[in-house]
């Protein structure tokens, strides 16, 4: 696994909140939004904010005030097969496994790993991220068609 992170996502607990004070405090303009997720564009990376109870409940676990599910870090692979190989990698390390690589409704393909002190990695394809050929982000496509 490469020294590098895609993707932040922290949960929160009031998106529209959240969204009002980056883009009006910061000025930050989102580089893909819609009512359940926000991207904003950071560096080579992706910095996004989901609602921690949602957050939680991707990942298989309960919110409780000592759980994962308050931030994720992200790595992103360019195909699935990459995924289902760099799981298949940490698996024989001993890594703690979460959830096992599934495809999402939107085509994305994604799992969860533990690090020792229980923060999660969300490790996975997503067609809506490209990257460059260093696997720095280069934007989030539109997500507005995603809204359910």
């Amino acid at each position: 696994m490469e020294q590098r992170v895609s993707l932040v996502t922290i949960g929160v607990k009031n998106l529209a909140a959240i969204r009002d004070f980056y883009e009006k405090k910061f000025g930050w303009q989102p580089a893909a939004v819609n009512k359940d997720i926000v991207f904003y564009k950071i560096s080579g990376a992706l910095l996004s904010f989901f609602p921690e109870k949602d957050l939680a409940a991707d990942a298989g676990l309960e919110v409780s005030r000592s759980s994962a599910g308050k931030f994720v870090l992200g790595y992103l692979l360019k195909t699935a097969e990459e995924v289902d190989e760099l799981f298949a990698l940490l698996e024989s390390k001993g890594v703690t496994i979460v959830k096992k690589p599934v495809k999402t409704f939107f085509g994305a393909y994604t799992g969860y790993v533990q690090d020792v002190e229980g923060n999660l990695w969300d490790v996975g394809y997503n067609p809506l991220i490209p990257m460059d050929e260093d696997h720095n982000v280069i934007t989030h496509e539109d997500i507005k068609h995603l809204e359910q």
